[in-house]
C-alpha cells in the first residue's frame, strides 16, 4: 500500500467524534464479509440487519469516499471503520475490483475528464490577449467600485480607533459586546467584512488575562495601519495592495484566478512542486467550520496556505489533504504578499512516505525568518513554523520547546498533549511543525525516528460541540 495510513491521520478526517466512535465500533473484520485492495483502491461491504449490506469504497489517492448508505455526513462511518481496518493492517484480499466500486471509478473517471475538457476550453480564452485584456479592466472597474464603499466605513473607522485610544484602555474590560459588534456592523455594510471580524475579535482581549493591554494596542495598531493602507493604496506595489484588500474583505473567484494565472499583469501565481501536508488546523464559528491545510513544496521551499469552509452540518470540509500525504500538485496562489493563501488546481496520487529534512535546526533562525515575512504582511495571525531537533520541556506548568543552543519557545495554553509527546521523544529530539501566533506556537505534527505524526485534531477542541449540536 502506497500511503501507510494512521490512526491520527484517520482522525483528522472524521467529521464529528460521534462518526468517529461509530466507526471504531465498525472495526472488526468479522462484520465485513467482502474486504479488498487493488491499486490504492480499498472496499468492502458491511453486513446489516437488512437483505443487502452496505456497500463502501475509498481511492486512497484523493481520498475519495463513497457508501450507499444513507448518512449526511462525509466521510461516514463506514468509510472511517474501513480506513481504521486498514491502519490496523487488516487482512484485505487482492481480488477483482466487484462490478459496483468498477462503476464508481469509471463514473469517477469521466466527471474528471469533463472537468478537465471545460476547464481546457476556459484555457483557450486565456491564450486571447483580447480577452484577458478585458477581463484584467473589468476586474479593477469592480475593484475600484468597491473601494469607494470601503472608504466611507474607514473613516468611521479611524475615528472610533482614535476616541478608543484617547479614552484609554482601562475602561475596555467594562465595554459590553455591543460596543464592538456595533463597529463591526457599521463595516459590513461598507463592505469591509475582513475589518470587521477584526473588530470583533477585539472583543475577548479584554478578559484574556495577563498582558491584555499590550494583545490590545497590537491589534488596534494593525487595524489601524490597514486603514491607513487602503486609504493610500495606489502608491503601494501592486502585491501589496493586493493584500490589503484581501485583508479587508475583498473576494476572488477561483475560476477567475484558474484563468488569470501566470497571465502577466494579474498577479495570479502557479507552481508544480512535490507538496507536503504537514498540519491541519479547524475552528468553528457558530455554524461555520474553517480548515487551515499548511502545505511545504519540497524543491522552491515555499509555504502555502488552503482554506476551506463548511457551513452546517451538511456541508463537508475538504478531505482531500491528508497529513502526513505528499502529493505532486498545481497550486493556483491569490495575489498578496507573504505567505500566501492558495488551492489545489491539479494534483497527482500521493507519494509513499512524507519526506523529512524541513526545519530551522534553531528557534533564533525561525524567529528572525518569521520577522522577514512580518516585513512583507504586518497582518499575517499565523505563520506556519518548522522546527528540527527540538526537545519538550514543561516549567511552572508552562509547555516549552527547547533547542539544542538553550533557547525556548513556549506552546499555546490550548496544546493538551505535552506529555504524549514527551513520551514519543524519550528525551530525544524531534522535528515540530505548528502555528506561529507571535506568542505561542500550537505544534500540529511532528517526526519521530522518520515517522510523521499528526498531533491536532479539532474532534478534541471543545469548540466541536456546538458543531455536534448545530
Amino acid at each position: 500500500m502506497a500511503l501507510q495510513w494512521t490512526f491520527e491521520q484517520v482522525l483528522s478526517l472524521s467529521p464529528s467524534a460521534i462518526a468517529l466512535r461509530r466507526g471504531k465500533a465498525l472495526a472488526h473484520s468479522s462484520q465485513w464479509p467482502m474486504l479488498g485492495f487493488q491499486n490504492q483502491v480499498v472496499w468492502g461491504e458491511w453486513q446489516t440487519h437488512q437483505k443487502k449490506p452496505y456497500r463502501t469504497i475509498i481511492d486512497l489517492r484523493g481520498p475519495e469516499f463513497c457508501c450507499s448508505c444513507q448518512s449526511r455526513q462525509f466521510p461516514c462511518k463506514h468509510a472511517i471503520g474501513l480506513l481504521l481496518l486498514l491502519t490496523e493492517q487488516s487482512q484485505f484480499g487482492c481480488g477483482k475490483l466487484p462490478k459496483w466500486g468498477a462503476k464508481w471509478l469509471e463514473g469517477r473517471a469521466q466527471a474528471t475528464r469533463a472537468a478537465m475538457q471545460k476547464q481546457d476550453d476556459k484555457n483557450q480564452l486565456v491564450r486571447d490577449p483580447v480577452a484577458v485584456a478585458a477581463q484584467i479592466q473589468k476586474r479593477r472597474l469592480r475593484l475600484q467600485k468597491r473601494s469607494l464603499n470601503v472608504e466611507a466605513g474607514l473613516a468611521d473607522l479611524e475615528q472610533w480607533l482614535k476616541d478608543i485610544v484617547r479614552a484609554g484602555l482601562a475602561e475596555l474590560p467594562a465595554q459590553p459586546y455591543q460596543f464592538w459588534d456595533a463597529a463591526a456592523a457599521r463595516l459590513v455594510d461598507a463592505q469591509a467584512p475582513g475589518l470587521a471580524s477584526r473588530v470583533r475579535s477585539l472583543a475577548g482581549i479584554p478578559h484574556s488575562g495577563r498582558g491584555w493591554p499590550e494583545r490590545m494596542l497590537k491589534a488596534l495598531g494593525q487595524l489601524y495601519l490597514l486603514a491607513q493602507a487602503h486609504r493610500q493604496i495606489e502608491t503601494l506595489s501592486l502585491t501589496m495592495q493586493a493584500e490589503v484588500r484581501a485583508q479587508v474583505g475583498f473576494t476572488q473567484n477561483k475560476e477567475d484566478l484558474l484563468q488569470l494565472a501566470d497571465v502577466p499583469g494579474s498577479q495570479v501565481t502557479s507552481l508544480v512542486d512535490d507538496w507536503q501536508v504537514l498540519g491541519k488546523f479547524v475552528t468553528v464559528e457558530d455554524a461555520l467550520r474553517t480548515q487551515r491545510v499548511w502545505l511545504w513544496g519540497m524543491q522552491h521551499k515555499r509555504a502555502a496556505l488552503v482554506l476551506s469552509f463548511a457551513h452546517g452540518r451538511r456541508q463537508s470540509l475538504d478531505s482531500s489533504l491528508v497529513p502526513g500525504a505528499c502529493c505532486r500538485a498545481r497550486l493556483i496562489f491569490y495575489p498578496g504578499t507573504g505567505v500566501q493563501r492558495a488551492f489545489v488546481a491539479s494534483r497527482q496520487a500521493a507519494e509513499e512516505q512524507p519526506r523529512t529534512g524541513i526545519g530551522h535546526a534553531h528557534i533564533e533562525d525561525a524567529i528572525a525568518q518569521y520577522a522577514e515575512s512580518l516585513t512583507a504582511n504586518p497582518w499575517q495571525a499565523r505563520y506556519p513554523m518548522a522546527l528540527s531537533q527540538i526537545f519538550f520541556r514543561y516549567v511552572s506548568g508552562q509547555w516549552w520547546m527547547q533547542d539544542t543552543a538553550g533557547d525556548r519557545l513556549p506552546l499555546s495554553k490550548a496544546f493538551a498533549q505535552g506529555w504524549e509527546l514527551l513520551a514519543l521523544s524519550g528525551g530525544r529530539s524531534l522535528s515540530v511543525f505548528g502555528e506561529w501566533d507571535g506568542i505561542s506556537l500550537q505544534p500540529l505534527s511532528v517526526w519521530s525516528e522518520r515517522k510523521f505524526l499528526a498531533l491536532y485534531s479539532p474532534l478534541s477542541k471543545p469548540a466541536t460541540r456546538s458543531r455536534r449540536t448545530g
